[in-house]
């Protein structure tokens, strides 16, 4: 690291975005050379040009440190922080060697690099109630809340608010009124608290709506985009399961029974059908389904894309009335992993803090003195005392996806947990203590660090 720092100054060509919606004017590309150490971040290589050249370039900061989330931006055409970005990183990825740096999507923009997550991210926030909703009545001194269910959370509760997940959301980009990952994984934040009194309320309300947790595209993108390991879009599934297969909740959206249809016809024929997985989403999941008449109207309305599928060759109609058949060996083996998920006793939920493998009769895996799952075969050194935990309820799912989609993953920026002990303030007390105002969050940047991040000239 010290090697890295001893490099002198070389010179970078950045590209800006620049757009100033008072001036009338379309947005345009504006190059200035800046002549820092490579280790340096782009926020620095952005400031020194504001201060140098051009000082109505507008970007907004705050820490400096990968914590407040002010200064997110997309550096060569990918959302990040800009100054957690260092500046020989971005040349690595920039075309022709110059770094491109651009407001972040999905969001309208205010000025050059600043974009209004008024309009967008904070509303969303709102939207999923962000804040603690007592069970009753509340004790007359703290709660004491188990150190797993803690942990659980605290995934989610590492969100900083940057918006780079929103910038990168397919899903939102061609549907606006989608919730977001942001706004959903927060969400899980207080489903999965045990303190909170109304996660059937919670649940039902993101399940019903269209533009809620099934309105999910499972692209990644905001997985690869998040510079704090959250995954909302594994926290998106987990808020899908606890609702289908915990609180047994049918939405309007038939995403139960699309999820149902989808894993039945594989464990049915090792792989997916795609014929009859529409009309077993909206009729029943059965060969019979497609004779109901919800199904039978969702056809109808399906019938263009159906015949454009026909002619481009990407549906037969033989293949459309037959299943796909693989062999029998094959198919007995897709079935073993079935018949193995569904005798878990327990789903097992994995986040950035809480590892593990998978259970079985051999061994228990102990962490603190609590046994809590087991596993086939000896975890490696590097995991030895990983834990895992089962969700907020704890509740046997067959659903065959119920492994966490985010296990793995970096820690966080600053902080270094280690494969047998969860991060600083992933819970290592037998009992964590702790509150939630009673108020909703603030709604902007500036309230991850108590200070009022700092906004580029508008002149």
């Amino acid at each position: 690291m010290s090697e890295a720092h001893d490099r002198p100054p070389q010179e970078f060509k950045l590209k800006l975005r620049r757009y100033d919606p008072e001036s009338g004017q379309a947005p345009y590309w504006d190059e200035h050379t800046v002549e820092l150490e490579p280790h340096r971040s782009v926020l620095e290589a952005v400031l020194q040009a504001r201060d140098r050249f051009d000082g109505s370039i507008g970007i907004r900061c705050s820490c400096r440190q990968a914590i407040c989330g002010s200064c997110g931006v997309r550096v060569n055409g990918e959302p990040a922080l800009a100054c957690h970005t260092h500046l020989d990183a971005a040349l690595g990825s920039a075309a022709d060697g110059v770094i491109e740096i651009e407001p972040m999507g999905n969001m309208p923009v205010i000025k050059d690099l600043i974009v209004d997550m008024d309009a967008v991210h904070w509303k969303k926030i709102q939207r999923v109630t962000p804040w603690l909703l007592a069970k009753q009545p509340v004790p007359e001194r703290e709660y004491i809340v188990d150190k797993e269910a803690m942990v659980d959370v605290t995934q989610t509760a590492a969100c900083i608010q940057c918006g780079a997940c929103v910038s990168d959301c397919l899903a939102m980009e061609v549907d606006p009124g989608f919730i977001g990952p942001a706004a959903l994984a927060k969400a899980y934040r207080f489903v999965g608290d045990p303190r909170d009194a109304e996660q059937h309320e919670r649940l039902n309300d993101l399940a019903q709506d269209p533009q809620g947790i099934f309105d999910c595209t499972h692209c990644f993108k905001c997985v690869e985009a998040c510079p704090k390991d959250v995954n909302p879009m594994g926290q998106i599934m987990r808020l899908r399961r606890i609702a289908t297969s915990d609180q047994h909740i049918t939405d309007q959206n038939n995403g139960k029974r699309h999820e149902a249809a989808f894993t039945g016809l594989i464990k049915d024929n090792g792989l997916l059908w795609e014929a009859e997985l529409l009309p077993r989403s909206y009729g029943g999941n059965s060969w019979l389904g497609k004779f109901h008449p919800a199904a039978g109207k969702e056809l109808l309305n399906s019938l263009p894309s159906i015949v454009k599928a026909l002619l481009r060759g990407k549906v037969t109609p033989m293949g459309a009335l037959k299943p796909h058949k693989i062999p029998s060996a094959d198919l007995k083996r897709v079935q073993a992993i079935y018949d193995h998920i569904e005798s878990h006793p327990e789903r097992l939920e994995l986040n950035l803090y809480i590892s593990g493998e998978d259970e079985s009769e051999a061994e228990e895996i102990v962490a603190g003195g609590l046994a809590v799952g087991a596993v086939e075969d000896a975890a490696p050194p590097a995991s030895e005392g990983a834990t895992s935990a089962p969700g907020p309820e704890g509740a046997t799912s067959s659903d065959p996806t119920a492994s966490e989609e985010g296990a793995g993953g970096s820690a966080p920026a600053g902080e270094t947990p280690s494969a047998t002990e969860p991060a600083e303030g992933g819970g290592t007390t037998d009992a964590e203590t702790t509150h939630e105002d009673a108020e909703p969050v603030g709604p902007g940047p500036e309230s991850a660090n108590g200070s009022e991040p700092e906004e580029g000239s508008e002149g």
